[in-house]
């Protein structure tokens, strides 16, 4: 019998290799570098002197590990084709994972002459000073900024918000445009509405450019309007003057300073439209019926329209009654009215107003006047 096992183990040897125990260790891996990956959204944006780069920091190296200890973070920039990559402050130590921000102040030599190409890096280093490579290029302009807006004013008109700042003269303005930049400092608590005809959702944050504005005369400012403001809303202005730079055929922005904040509340506090079209047309009872005076006009398209208001003077000799309202109480609505209280061979005059929702009222129509025939 054993001899039996003996040469079995032997057959088996020669066929190949047998594996004894409970398992092998496999081949050797190398070291982890332990490299953070490489930053891949880094992005740059000028105001004035003044370079804001923002980022996310990589969880993992390269190697796919997590990464557990703050990382080395390297920030540089170049001017030009140039292959030298400037030092841009201190190096930051950042937990990975985070969102990355870092102001760069221009240098002098930065922040002077004519508009040319400045692009940063980030590089993410190990204890060891090793990385995995620049990130991504996040271009801007180095050269003059654009002079920053003064005297920026805000009022609000039924039609929206009007804007004003001080112009740069006709040849600066024809250069250069405006970016207002608009927060909402009453953002809803509510949910918002659902379905197909709800009104979408403000945002809390707005850019809105303006290519050209629209001179005031005899004064030195400027003018645009923001009519996509929302009655009963508050909101902030801030502007900065921008200029376009193309550069080996992409278009950089070259921006200046951004102003001090403009606060407006846009409450509503403005009358609809006045009625237009008044007309008035006399019937005369017949079998009886009591004589009357029909009136209609043109709708107003106020979105907050409630309804309308109709006021009478009668004619008496060479001098005229004091007006009255003679509709209901409340709004009238649809654009129409039958004035019945009437005499036949008498003379009156009729003015509309409309009135909103919050209850205020337009100036009257034009007049129109009617008599009422005799049977």
């Amino acid at each position: 019998m054993h001899k039996m096992r003996l040469a079995a183990l032997l057959a088996a040897l020669a066929a190949g290799p047998v594996l004894i125990g409970c398992g092998t260790p496999g081949a050797p891996q190398p070291p982890s570098l332990d490299l953070p990956d490489r930053v891949t959204d880094l992005t740059a944006t000028r105001a004035g002197n003044q370079v804001s780069l923002t980022w996310t920091m990589p969880k993992r190296n390269t190697d796919k590990l997590l990464l557990k200890d703050n990382i080395a973070v390297h920030i540089c920039r170049k001017e030009g084709a140039s292959d030298t990559c400037g030092v841009a402050g201190g190096d930051l130590l950042l937990a990975p994972g985070s969102e990355a921000t870092f102001p760069d102040t221009l240098p002098a030599a930065l922040a002077d002459g004519p508009p040319r190409p400045l692009t940063y890096f980030v590089e993410l280093r190990n204890r060891k000073g090793r990385s995995a490579g620049l990130s991504n290029a996040a271009p801007v302009l180095a050269g003059e900024a654009p002079a920053p807006v003064t005297g920026l004013s805000g009022e609000m008109r039924k039609q929206g918000v009007t804007l004003r700042w001080v112009t740069l003269g006709a040849a600066a303005q024809e250069s250069s445009a405006i970016r207002l930049h608009r927060k909402l400092l009453t953002p809803p608590t509510a949910k918002p509405q659902q379905g197909l005809l709800a009104p979408q959702p403000e945002p809390l944050e707005q850019n809105l450019l303006i290519d050209s504005c629209a001179p005031e005369k005899s004064t030195s400012l400027c003018r645009a309007l923001d009519k996509t403001v929302r009655f009963g809303q508050t909101y902030e202005y801030r502007a900065q003057r921008v200029v376009r730079v193309t550069v080996d055929g992409k278009t950089l922005e070259l921006a200046g300073e951004i102003s001090g904040p403009v606060r407006v509340e846009a409450l509503d506090v403005f009358p609809p439209e006045s009625p237009t079209g008044l007309a008035a047309v006399a019937t005369v009872g017949e079998n009886g019926a009591a004589p009357a005076i029909d009136l209609s006009w043109q709708p107003v398209t106020d979105n907050d329209l409630a309804g309308y208001v109709v006021y009478r003077s009668e004619k008496v000799g060479e001098g005229e009654a004091a007006w009255q309202r003679i509709s209901p109480a409340g709004p009238l609505f649809p654009p129409a009215f039958r004035d019945a209280q009437v005499i036949a061979g008498h003379t009156y005059r009729y003015a509309v107003s409309s009135i909103d929702q919050g209850g205020h009222e337009s100036a009257r129509s034009a007049e129109t006047e009617e008599t009422v025939p005799n049977p």
